[in-house]
């Protein structure tokens, strides 16, 4: 099983006061303990890192990037950096899309799952079931 953690999913799960967080939480514990393949991109990193550090701290986002070095050292998380190719047919995306307001980032993200179809995305956003994704955890 491969998931792709978009920027909603990780704050749900290390932002306690996150309106998602107890069904990120247990959602991400779910897909650990399955062992999933997990994955996420560089600028959806920055997307959390960058929100951590305004709204929660330096020092929360310092250790959010600790997390994530390492889990990709022990090979839990792969960490997808952007390409030129990326950013071209994300560019596409977001210029064919102008009348749906999708973040660049999220175009990012679209593009890559476009090359490399996951089984779930792990986020709140919408815009992923739109684009055909599983988006999880389901929302009551």
């Amino acid at each position: 099983m491969t998931v792709f953690i978009d920027s909603g999913g990780w704050l749900s799960v290390v932002v306690a006061t996150d309106r998602y967080h107890e069904a990120g939480k247990s959602y991400f514990e779910a897909i650990i303990d399955l062992r999933a393949s997990v994955v996420t991109t560089d600028f959806v990193l920055d997307e959390v890192i960058t929100r951590l550090r305004y709204d929660v701290g330096h020092a929360r986002a310092a250790e959010f990037l600790a997390l994530v070095d390492r889990a990709a050292a022990f090979g839990v998380l792969r960490v997808v950096r952007i390409t030129d190719e990326l950013w071209d047919s994300a560019e596409a995306i977001f210029l064919r899309y102008a009348d749906v307001c999708l973040s660049f980032t999220d175009c990012t993200s679209f593009a890559w799952l476009a090359a490399n179809p996951v089984d779930e995305v792990f986020g709140f956003d919408s815009h992923f079931e739109i684009m055909g994704h599983v988006l999880q955890p389901p929302l009551a």
